[in-house]
């Protein structure tokens, strides 16, 4: 008995010298054993992008960085992070947003770190195309950095141009466009399909915005006879046979490619640099090398003189959750995909974005013919563009503005259920009811707001 409670003693202290050890050394900072950084995206085609930008990040010299890159969606990601923020629950250290639904979250303290300091010292205020880094700041701070130049081009299918004996020469402004397309509307023929994001695309590139010139001042479409104008010129396309709706109302669903684009109803779409690198190359695979690219038609000013050839719409960034534990180690990721420069290139190359990111530009391989795009220097042309790609007014109301316009105005007006002028009323009177976006603010946007 007297030995059994030795060895039973024995056995005790050796395990309690064994917890006390367990005890100090949980005390202890470990390396390369630290919850891995949470980044959430919003699609699947980014998430396989930082999943190599990880292990691209690893190789450089940082092994013991682990993430875990979560993809909810773009309809998805507003909600996951409301419910995140609210509960405080599982949030995100790095959350990508697009530029659209950023303004949701401005309306009452901003949930996420002011990075202006970071910006500055890491030299990407001066490296990043100027008016796609204002995209995601707010009264004088940065709070995200923009994975995209989303220029806005013209894409367009090189086998039915050649079948119409047309080429991009033939419509270098919107009045070329018109007179071709209703040429070809008589025949049966439509050129573009009408989606609703136009109307802030050809309103941007014609010099006007949704909002007052730096967003601030809440004037909403503040040149009206501007907005009614562009509002008449989609629906004169629309008259004339020149533009369709798309099926589903939206060039951004899969079935607008397997049905409109597939049978050749429209061979035309204004699309942002991801909309052809990710979008086009995705759901129209079957057409590869049969797609052109080239700059907007320009609009033609009152004293003849020619616009810019570009606009822009839409784009994701890149943010940190005020919330993390983990902002230096965040910023530092950050920091890496926006400045490497396998990294710019790959974002490239492998159907996300063309990169914000100057200093990238000078590597041949973003300027290489793409074969997808009938061997047409994509990048190049970009890179051409980027000078002229238009500031976008930053707002609280913003995603309302989008929402509105998209989710009823635009069909109402389409429909000829309204007019140009009553369009802007509503847009404008029901902007002005709003005191700011639903749920924004630290709450984020609501729950059942989708796009």
């Amino acid at each position: 008995m007297a030995q059994n409670h030795l060895d039973f003693m024995k056995a005790f202290g050796l395990a309690r010298v064994l917890l006390l050890a367990i005890a100090g050394l949980a005390l202890l900072p470990l390396r390369g054993v630290s919850a891995p950084l949470e980044i959430w995206i919003s699609s699947f085609q980014d998430k396989v992008y930082y999943e190599d930008m990880v292990r691209l990040y690893q190789a450089k010299g940082h092994k013991d960085f682990e993430a875990n890159i979560r993809a909810y969606g773009f309809r998805e990601m507003p909600d996951k992070l409301a419910v995140a923020i609210k509960t405080g629950v599982n949030p995100p250290d790095i959350v990508q947003l697009d530029e659209v639904l950023f303004g949701m979250y401005l309306a009452g303290e901003v949930p996420f770190v002011d990075l202006t300091d970071r910006v500055k010292k890491a030299g990407l205020d001066k490296d990043i195309v100027a008016n796609r880094l204002s995209l995601f700041a707010w009264q004088g701070k940065n709070y995200g950095l923009p994975q995209s130049l989303s220029a806005m081009v013209m894409y367009y299918r090189t086998d039915i141009m050649q079948k119409h004996y047309i080429s991009p020469d033939d419509i270098a402004t919107w009045d070329d466009f018109m007179r071709v397309g209703e040429e070809l509307g008589k025949k049966g023929q439509a050129m573009l399909a009408l989606d609703p994001s136009y109307f802030e695309i050809l309103l941007r590139q014609r010099g006007s915005d949704w909002f007052g010139k730096d967003g601030k001042d809440g004037k909403v479409l503040p040149d009206q006879e501007l907005a009614e104008d562009t509002l008449r010129f989609i629906q004169q396309m629309q008259e004339k046979h020149i533009g369709i709706l798309p099926d589903r109302a939206s060039i951004f669903d899969p079935v607008f490619f397997s049905g409109d684009i597939s049978n050749g109803e429209v061979f035309c779409v204004i699309g942002a640099d991801w909309y052809g690198l990710d979008m086009i190359q995705q759901f129209s695979s079957d057409l590869a090398g049969k797609w052109g690219v080239m700059p907007l038609p320009a609009w033609k000013g009152k004293d003849g003189k020619l616009g810019p050839r570009t606009s822009t719409f839409a784009g994701q960034g890149l943010m940190i959750y005020k919330g993390s534990k983990k902002t230096d180690e965040a910023w530092n990721f950050m920091e890496f995909v926006m400045k490497d420069k396998e990294a710019n290139v790959q974002r490239f190359t492998k159907g996300n974005s063309f990169p914000a990111y100057m200093p990238a530009w000078k590597d041949e391989r973003l300027l290489e013919p793409v074969s997808f795009f009938d061997n047409e220097p994509f990048g190049q042309l970009l890179v051409d563009l980027a000078p002229s790609v238009p500031p976008v007014a930053v707002n609280p109301k913003r995603p309302m503005a989008v929402f509105m316009f998209q989710e009823g105005i635009f069909s109402s007006f389409m429909y000829g259920q309204i007019d140009a002028k009553e369009a802007v009323k509503q847009l404008r009177e029901g902007l002005s009811r709003a005191g700011g976006p639903p749920g924004a603010g630290k709450d984020g946007p609501p729950p059942d707001k989708k796009k």
